[in-house]
């Protein structure tokens, strides 16, 4: 018997008396003392209110009053759950071990039939990231960046925060008050503002060194963070309308700083307005590389000159060589 099953066996076992012992779950289940041990300190972490009574004979009882909640799945509910963890399976998800352990309890909670129908649809359903040739359900090993879900359990508490960045070989400090936590390109990305230099910063979560709260004394208000931003979003440079061929590319990539605001329920037209710094010639040749890769469905509403010129010149190159 799997251990899952085992303990959801045993709650409800325990459940129904008044008092038991050790001794008779270690005979009922034909398990040793301290696996028995150990199942009890998980069903107690789990809520179910046990009393240990002191004495010879010792033992355990539930708590009057005290009914174990009953978990009920529809078939299509059962198939919904893992189906979102198939599709999200190798994406370094944060807090992928305890997605594990629930996977394995649902697991147990459900009949064999239901279990038969779930690994049928795992060797039909094919997400990107599924490896065809291992068929397991509960193939949640592609583990997230070691400081994920520390910062994760830092933002719960605040938001403004001190982050060292491991970049070329040094140690790099950064105030930051953080606006969102995103996956982009297969990585995760914190963005942020940056409280020193006063502007927007972008850092990917795999150089993270170390994330600790921000010292109070010494932060921005979250208003005046907010009238910063709002200042340089008003520096855009670059407004361009996308139509539906070119959100399909601009799915497949973007520089990271870069998102659109579709203009139809239907998202099939999208607005995209961003500042360009034509001083950063490598930013501004990405730039003409990119807007290329969109393709001809967009519409250019305002472009900085510089790059206007070097993607006319580009273009001529590439009619040239069309020929």
């Amino acid at each position: 018997m799997k251990k899952v099953e085992r303990i959801n066996i045993i709650m409800r076992y325990i459940n129904n008396r008044a008092h038991f012992t050790i001794s008779e779950i270690m005979q009922e289940f034909n398990i040793s003392r301290s696996t028995a041990m150990r199942d009890i300190r998980e069903i107690e972490a789990m809520g179910m209110p046990l009393v240990a009574e002191v004495g010879r004979d010792g033992g355990y009882s539930v708590m009057s009053n005290s009914v174990l909640p009953t978990v009920r799945f529809t078939d299509n509910e059962i198939k919904a759950l893992f189906i979102a963890f198939m599709a999200t399976r190798n994406l370094q998800l944060p807090y992928l071990k305890s997605r594990h352990s629930l996977a394995e309890k649902l697991l147990g909670l459900i009949s064999q039939n239901q279990q038969d129908d779930l690994v049928l649809l795992n060797g039909i359903l094919l997400f990107e990231g599924t490896n065809p040739h291992n068929p397991d359900l509960l193939d949640l090993s592609d583990l997230p960046h070691g400081m994920l879900e520390q910062l994760i359990q830092v933002l719960l508490m605040d938001r403004y925060l001190e982050i060292s960045v491991e970049e070329a070989r040094e140690i790099k400090t950064y105030p930051l008050y953080l606006m969102r936590l995103y996956r982009e390109k297969s990585s995760w990305q914190i963005e942020g503002f940056d409280l020193e230099e006063k502007k927007r910063r972008i850092i990917p979560v795999d150089q993270l060194a170390n994330v600790k709260p921000y010292p109070e004394k010494t932060r921005m208000s979250k208003k005046k963070i907010v009238e910063q931003l709002s200042r340089q979003g008003e520096a855009f440079n670059l407004i361009i309308e996308l139509g539906p061929k070119a959100i399909a590319q601009f799915k497949k990539y973007r520089p990271f700083k870069m998102t659109i605001s579709y203009t139809n329920p239907y998202q099939t037209t999208a607005i995209l307005k961003t500042f360009i710094d034509v001083h950063q010639e490598d930013e501004w040749a990405e730039t003409i590389n990119w807007l290329l890769f969109l393709g001809e469905d967009i519409k250019v509403l305002e472009i900085p000159k510089e790059v206007l010129a070097g993607l006319r010149g580009r273009v001529d190159i590439l009619k040239r060589a069309g020929k």
